[in-house]
């Protein structure tokens, strides 16, 4: 594998982690936030992808791989819709009952989670516009960088495919690792269906949608649950 392959895999693998968890921190430090904080929160978040996302691509294409390995070729329109469609409206709503779900429970992990919605989700319609952006960018930008370029280059590099879905869903949970265990375990599963549908269908179209249309649930439904049962908890 390339040189500067294995710096992109020591980014995706130690740096956005690191990187998250050091953010997290900062902001867990404060009492609240504000919604220019958040609102500058998302925009750097949304400028951090794009550029990690440009720079990766620029390698990837000196390196020689193909439009057809980075799964951005062309293929049966009609069944990519279809099942893009179908795919978001499923995860989106699934997502919506888990979240209505956990709000319920007390456990430190959920305390955890929603100390976290209380600072990162959108509280406010002037900050949703702003996330809908940056989930639209989430599902672009890491869909790519995850079953894009990491499953390309690892294929390429001549690895079983179910070595190239674990290590691929692996670096994906890491880069999440700051929602803390659950928050790794769950987007490693998450990972693994994405990973598996863009193995079926040779595509990134249906998983960079459903990864947006789950992280639009969670930026609507996330404060309407979680939030709200954080504020009954301290009253």
């Amino acid at each position: 594998m390339p040189w500067d392959f294995w710096l992109i895999f020591v980014f995706l693998g130690a740096v956005v982690p690191w990187r998250g968890h050091v953010r997290l921190k900062r902001l867990l430090a404060k009492p609240r936030i504000t919604t220019v904080e958040r609102v500058t929160l998302y925009g750097a978040t949304i400028a951090f992808q794009w550029v990690a996302v440009t720079i990766v691509a620029w390698r990837a294409v000196v390196r020689g791989l193909t439009a057809e390995q980075l799964g951005l070729a062309s293929h049966d329109s009609r069944k990519i819709i279809f099942v893009t469609l179908v795919g978001a409206v499923i995860l989106g709503v699934l997502h919506w009952f888990n979240l209505r779900r956990v709000g319920k429970v007390q456990a430190p992990q959920v305390e955890l989670m929603r100390k976290i919605a209380a600072r990162i989700l959108p509280q406010s319609l002037l900050e949703l516009l702003p996330y809908s952006a940056l989930a639209v960018t989430a599902g672009i930008c890491e869909e790519f960088l995850y079953r894009g370029f990491v499953m390309g280059a690892l294929s390429r590099a001549g690895l079983n495919v179910w070595v190239v879905v674990i290590l691929t869903s692996l670096l994906f949970g890491l880069a999440h690792a700051y929602q803390g265990r659950g928050g790794i375990i769950g987007t490693m599963l998450l990972g693994f269906l994405f990973a598996g549908m863009r193995l079926a269908y040779d595509s990134l179209i249906p998983v960079m949608v459903w990864h947006a249309a789950v992280d639009l649930v969670a930026g609507l439904a996330g404060p309407r649950f979680l939030l709200r049962a954080e504020s009954a908890s301290t009253e």
